[in-house]
């Protein structure tokens, strides 16, 4: 038996219970993202939803698992390069900022 054979037990139901919690955290913090004017963070975590959304297809037999599994993996890959570059901006402009009563 492969590792993990005990996940064949829970019910479809479980997965796509994960992946709803999963999109709607990742929703929450592209909201939170497009809010303070990050746009790459926001459209990475808006990327990572849509994985989420590929994932659950497969759960409700509407793709076969390899087609969700690569959609996914692919926009998995697309919004980490995202979220990395959005967040590594954002600390860099940081370090860039004249200090306050300074001309």
């Amino acid at each position: 038996m492969p590792i993990g054979g005990f996940l064949n037990l829970l019910p479809p139901a479980f997965f796509l219970l994960v992946h709803l919690v999963a999109f709607l955290i990742g929703a929450f913090f592209a909201y939170k993202a497009f809010g303070s004017e990050a746009r790459a963070l926001g459209w990475g975590f808006t990327l990572y939803c849509l994985a989420e959304i590929s994932y659950m297809t497969y759960h409700l037999d509407w793709t076969v698992f390899l087609f969700a599994h690569t959609i996914s993996e692919v926009l998995d890959l697309v919004a980490f390069i995202l979220v990395f570059a959005g967040a590594a901006q954002r600390v860099l402009s940081v370090g860039r900022r004249p200090a306050v009563g300074v001309a």
